[in-house]
This record gives structure tokens, C-alpha cells and sequence, in this order.
């Protein structure tokens, strides 16, 4: 595997690779990770707790939290919250997963050329730009109101950060990684599984930080334009019958949900980057 020389920032990306070693912020942002604080959620708490206690000042568009709770129990139920819950998280984690490493693998390949980087550069930067509810009409006509319909508009809107973020890094590193495969005439596998994946992680889970919200929010966004079964079709539901307690719940429901994805993301990168870390 041939690496293009680095840019004007790769000082920038010989740091980056640094940040895992102990006792370097990196590390330190990295341990800490592993038990992500939940002081995040107080002003949450204190909207609703102000929400509960003004409910009966507010119209009927804002029924108070302990409403919620009792349209949840009821969804719960009916039987329709957990199949709906199931079909969002599988969809969510199938397109993450997807974008993660399809993002990888083409972010190493762009990224290890300069010809090849400088030529698709803008055709990357214009599909970023590509909004995904555009995308919506085009799949659903050629794949049919499926699951599959929705893992792949999910794919296409969360690969773009963790494509991008890959080349990036791959842009970035610092000769002396590549002079040291050679050195040690590491064959082009081992090269890429114990040097350079290695010293890319935290541009691959940067990417997959940023792309975990995108995914959510596009796998509720289709569910609620397309009502295919899900989370965001059980919005849409309740949308149209006025059912505005199921509304906020299930809102809630899924911001507690991107909420733990986060956490889980945070601890993987977190154990991740301190088995790589270099030895004392």
C-alpha cells in the first residue's frame, strides 16, 4: 500500500497519532470515556420537572411528563412499542455498521493516493452536500417500502464523516509509521493491520462519533416518511391522531437512546485507543 506524502498538516497528524500514549490528553480523554458522566442529562431533567409542575397553565399540546409515562405503558401494552424499538435499533445498527466499515475501507483507499484523492475530492465533497431526504423517493422506488429500504438510505447519509475523517488521517500520517513497515518488510496486510489502522483510530472514531446522531435521525426520518415499521412510524401515528402524549414520549425514548449509543461509542473508542497506546 502506497501512502501519498503528507500535507502541510502533518504535524497535525503525527500529534494525532500520539494521543493515545498514557499519560497524553488523548488517553486521558480516553479513560475517562470508559464511565461517560450523566450530569448532561440535570437540564434535561429540570425542563421536565418545570414542565410537570406548569402543566396545568400549558394548553393540551404539552401534556406534562407523567403522561408520557402512561402512553409508554400503554404502547408497551398494545405490543407495538417493542417491535417498534426492535426494527429502529436493528435498522440504526445494520447502517452504522455498514457506513462504518465501507467508510473505512474507501477512506484508506482514497486516501492512499494523491492522484486518486485530488480526482474524487469533489465528487466526495458534493455527495456530503447531498441531503438524505432526497435520497428517500430514489431508494424506496427501487428498493420497495423494506428494511432494506432504510439500511440503505441510513448507510448513505452516516458513511460520509467516517469516509472523509479516514482520508484525512491517511493524508496525514507521518512518513516515519510507513519507514518502519518497511524496515521491518511488513507485507501489505500486516502493514495496514499493525501500523496504519492502529494510528487512524481516532480519525475512525471521530467519523463514527459524528455519523452515530446522523444515522438516528435519517432512521427516523424515513420511518415517519414512509412508514415502514419503526420508531419514527409510531411519531407519525401519533401525529395524525392527536395522540401528542405518545409523541413526546417516544421523542424522548429516542434521545435516550442516541444518548446511550454515544456512551457505548465513547467506551469502545476508549478501549480501543488504550490497548493500542504505546508501552511505557
Amino acid at each position: 500500500m502506497t501512502i501519498a506524502p503528507p500535507g502541510p498538516t502533518a504535524a497535525e497528524g503525527e500529534r494525532s497519532t500520539r494521543t493515545g500514549g498514557e499519560g497524553g490528553p488523548g488517553y486521558r480523554g480516553a479513560r475517562d470515556g470508559l464511565f461517560p458522566p450523566l450530569r448532561g442529562l440535570l437540564p434535561l431533567i429540570l425542563v421536565l420537572l418545570c414542565w410537570q409542575l406548569a402543566a396545568a397553565r400549558l394548553p393540551p399540546y404539552f401534556p406534562p411528563p407523567t403522561e408520557w409515562a402512561r402512553a409508554l405503558v400503554e404502547l408497551a401494552r398494545d405490543g407495538l412499542l417493542l417491535p417498534a424499538a426492535t426494527a429502529t435499533v436493528v435498522t440504526f445498527c445494520l447502517g452504522l455498521t455498514a457506513a462504518t466499515v465501507l467508510g473505512t475501507l474507501f477512506g484508506l483507499a482514497v486516501g492512499a493516493s494523491s492522484t486518486v484523492d485530488q480526482a474524487l475530492r469533489p465528487t466526495l465533497e458534493s455527495a456530503r452536500a447531498m441531503p438524505p431526504a432526497a435520497v428517500v423517493p430514489i431508494a424506496t422506488l427501487l428498493l420497495g417500502f423494506t428494511a432494506t429500504m432504510k439500511v440503505v438510505v441510513v448507510t448513505s447519509a452516516a458513511i460520509w464523516s467516517i469516509l472523509l475523517n479516514t482520508r484525512s488521517g491517511v493524508r496525514q500520517l507521518h512518513p516515519v509509521l510507513l519507514d518502519m513497515s518497511r524496515s521491518l518488510r511488513l507485507n501489505r496486510r500486516d502493514q495496514v493491520r499493525k501500523v496504519i489502522l492502529p494510528a487512524l483510530w481516532p480519525s475512525i472514531f471521530l467519523g463514527v462519533r459524528v455519523a452515530a446522531p446522523v444515522a438516528l435521525v435519517i432512521t427516523l426520518l424515513v420511518e415517519i416518511l414512509t412508514q415502514v415499521d419503526g420508531i419514527g412510524a409510531l411519531i407519525a401515528l401519533s401525529q395524525r391522531n392527536y395522540e401528542f402524549a405518545q409523541g413526546y414520549a417516544l421523542i424522548l425514548v429516542a434521545g435516550l437512546f442516541s444518548l446511550l449509543v454515544n456512551a457505548l461509542v465513547s467506551t469502545l473508542q476508549a478501549y480501543v485507543v488504550m490497548r493500542h497506546r504505546p508501552p511505557r
